[in-house]
C-alpha cells in the first residue's frame, strides 16, 4: 500500500510538473522607464545672449538631442556575432622489445630457460581526437527608448520595452545600456554597437513558446536520470 501511493504521489508530481512552463530569465533589469523631471516653477530662465538655448530646438531646424531624463531616442539595433573554434588532437606511441639467448645451455642446466630464451614483445598506443563548434547569430531591428539617468559625466542611461500580443501570445523586446551624447546622430538615433554595456532580449509568452520550451520538471528528470 505504501509503494503504490508513493508511486501515485510521483505520477501526480509529473503531470504537475509537466504543465508548469519555466519563466525566462530576464537579462534587463528595470526601470525601463523613468518620468521626466518637473521643472521648478516661476523660475525665470537665464538669457545667455545665444542663439541657442538648452532645451530648445536646433539652430539648423533639427530636434534637440536627449539631455535629460524622459527624453527620447531610436536604438538602430544592429547585432551580429560569429565564432568559431577547432580542436585537433593526435598522439601515438610504439614500443618494441626483443630478448634471446646465446642458445649453448647444455640440457638440465639450472639457467637452460633463461640462456636459451628467445622473448619478443611490442606495443602501440594511439590516440586521435577532434571536435569544431561553430554559432552565428544576428539580429535587426528598431526600438525607441528613453532617458533614464544622467550620469555624473554626461552620459545618457536608456531603456526601452516594446510588448506585442497577438492572440494571448506575447512577444517582448527590451533593450538598456549607456550613451554618449556625441554617438547620436540626426534624428535621434544611435546605433546599438555605439550603446555601452548593451543588453537584448527578445522573449515571447503564450501557448506557442511555451510548447517550444521543457518544463522545469522535464530538465530535471532529465538530468537525474540520464547516465550516459
Amino acid at each position: 500500500m505504501r509503494h503504490q501511493l508513493t508511486a501515485l504521489c510521483l505520477a501526480a508530481s509529473v503531470l504537475v510538473g509537466a504543465g508548469c512552463a519555466s519563466e525566462p530569465i530576464s537579462v534587463v533589469k528595470g526601470p525601463l522607464l523613468a518620468e521626466p523631471l518637473v521643472k521648478p516653477p516661476n523660475i525665470e530662465r537665464a538669457n545667455t545672449g545665444s542663439l541657442f538655448q538648452p532645451q530648445k530646438t536646433s539652430f539648423y531646424g533639427g530636434r534637440a538631442k536627449p539631455m535629460v531624463i524622459g527624453d527620447t531616442l531610436k536604438v538602430i539595433i544592429s547585432e551580429s556575432q560569429s565564432a568559431s573554434n577547432t580542436i585537433k588532437s593526435d598522439v601515438s606511441r610504439e614500443t618494441n622489445l626483443s630478448s634471446k639467448g646465446p642458445g649453448n645451455a647444455p640440457d638440465g642446466a639450472f639457467f637452460k630457460d633463461i640462456l636459451n630464451q628467445n622473448i619478443t614483445g611490442s606495443g602501440k598506443s594511439t590516440f586521435k581526437g577532434g571536435g569544431s563548434e561553430k554559432e552565428d547569430s544576428s539580429f535587426q531591428g528598431q526600438l525607441a527608448a528613453s532617458v533614464i539617468n544622467v550620469l555624473a559625466n554626461g552620459n545618457l542611461m536608456i531603456a526601452g520595452e516594446r510588448i506585442v500580443n497577438l492572440h494571448g501570445n506575447e512577444s517582448v523586446l527590451r533593450f538598456t545600456g549607456i550613451v554618449d551624447p556625441k554617438d547620436i546622430k540626426d534624428g535621434n538615433m544611435i546605433a546599438s554597437r555605439d550603446v555601452v554595456n548593451p543588453r537584448l532580449e527578445v522573449m515571447g509568452k503564450g501557448d506557442l513558446p511555451e510548447g517550444t520550451q521543457r518544463t522545469w520538471w522535464q530538465r530535471f528528470l532529465n538530468r537525474q536520470l540520464s547516465v550516459w
